[in-house]
């Protein structure tokens, strides 16, 4: 069975605003450095699906929610049957209560 690794609409509006900070605070080759480095990891989960710890804070779901931490940010997916999603990228210097609004 085939693992497909699928990016939500605002896991990629999520990234594209840490890339966007990045560039413009830091430098392009910092973004582009840590962008690949999110998008890398997430390529992992097509071979190990679970290696991410169950993200407890979202348990009321009733979905199979993990995540995978790169640099200060949360890599939050799903996964149903064959299919992982990305649902967010959530910087973890915020607050945790806000992980529960975000769309997942």
């Amino acid at each position: 069975m085939e693992i497909v690794v699928v990016w939500s609409d605002n896991a990629i509006e999520e990234l594209r605003s840490i890339y966007d900070y990045l560039y413009f605070n830091v430098s392009k080759k910092v973004a582009d450095k840590f962008s690949n480095a999110i998008v890398d990891k997430t390529i992992l989960l097509e071979q190990t699906p679970r290696v991410g710890q169950k993200e407890e804070m979202l348990a009321h779901l009733n979905k199979e929610i993990r995540y995978l931490i790169e640099g200060n940010y949360k890599i939050v997916y799903w996964i149903d049957e064959d299919i992982i999603s990305i649902a967010t990228v959530f910087d973890c210097r915020m607050n945790p209560k806000k992980l529960k609004r975000k769309n997942t």
